[in-house]
């Protein structure tokens, strides 16, 4: 990690006190997924209108529903290969040498989702703790509007994939199984892991043997990160120290990015995400799910 980041998580003073350093990259991930309001209802949509309402200075919205996703998968938001993740990010000005700092307004599932695909390929990156709600409460200025000018060239990133940040359909099924060690978290709230919640995706409930952990849990009411001992005794009620890996899914690996997150704040190196998660799974009829 460069020494511009102090960690993966950084504050609005921080941030304010940087924002003009050229090396910095600030990036608005906002997208918008609303609640299913019958099961099947899927619908997501680019949070760019949201960005060029309210943003913070000199950032640029990283469209998580456009090129910043593989739109050949099986499933919504499936990440990009390294190339064409590096080649998108070079359109947004984050070149080699640079680091990034991501937000949203959403609750920080969106910030911290790119910063997993970013971490996975060697990128240098944290997420802003509280997003934009904590920036305009600090009193930070905001703009509007959207970009005047193009992203500055830069040279682009020389992919360094990171091994065992992702994992499969295939590893979480023997995890499952009990064929393979493991433990698999499931990052939902609670009504989307008992099924007692409708789901925009093929069928409700969880992978069989999965643990609840609601990403939504591990912030406070401000929707930043718990402070750390907090953190830990909330984790430390669902996971073991010793179950490894921890393999986190949610409805489409955003949610399950943001309790990857917090895990890696309390010292955790054998997170992996998987990516297609319930949006996948459901779709295959032989595949189990509980209620």
């Amino acid at each position: 990690m460069t020494s511009l980041l102090p960690g993966p998580l950084v504050d609005d003073t921080w941030l304010a006190e940087r924002l003009d350093d050229p090396r910095l990259v600030v990036l608005d991930a906002t997208a918008l997924l609303p609640s299913p309001r019958h099961d099947g209802d899927y619908r997501s949509a680019s949070g760019r209108a949201e960005w060029a309402a309210r943003h913070i200075p000199g950032s640029r919205h990283a469209d998580l529903t456009g090129d910043l996703s593989d739109h050949d998968a099986p499933y919504h938001f499936a990440v990009p290969s390294p190339d064409a993740l590096a080649a998108g990010l070079v359109r947004l000005g984050v070149g080699e040498g640079g680091a990034v700092v991501v937000y949203d307004n959403g609750g920080g599932i969106w910030a911290a989702r790119l910063w997993w695909m970013l971490r996975a390929i060697s990128v240098p990156a944290a997420v802003l703790d509280g997003g934009l709600q904590a920036w305009e409460t600090a009193g930070h200025p905001l703009a509007s509007g959207e970009d005047t000018e193009p992203a500055p060239a830069v040279e682009p990133v020389t992919p360094a994939p990171r091994p065992g940040l992702w994992t499969d359909i295939h590893e979480v099924a023997a995890i499952s199984s009990g064929e393979r060690p493991g433990t698999l978290v499931c990052a939902l709230p609670t009504g989307g892991y008992d099924g007692s919640a409708p789901t925009r995706y093929s069928r409700r409930g969880h992978i069989p043997g999965s643990v609840s952990l609601p990403g939504r849990e591990l912030l406070d009411s401000e929707g930043r990160v718990l402070p750390g001992p907090e953190l830990a005794a909330k984790v430390g009620t669902v996971l073991d120290t010793a179950d490894s890996p921890v393999v986190l899914y949610c409805g489409g690996g955003i949610s399950a990015a943001g309790a990857a997150l917090a895990l890696t704040l309390l010292g955790r190196e054998d997170v992996r995400l998987y990516d297609g998660s319930l949006e996948e799974w459901s779709k295959d009829p032989a595949l189990p799910m509980e209620r």
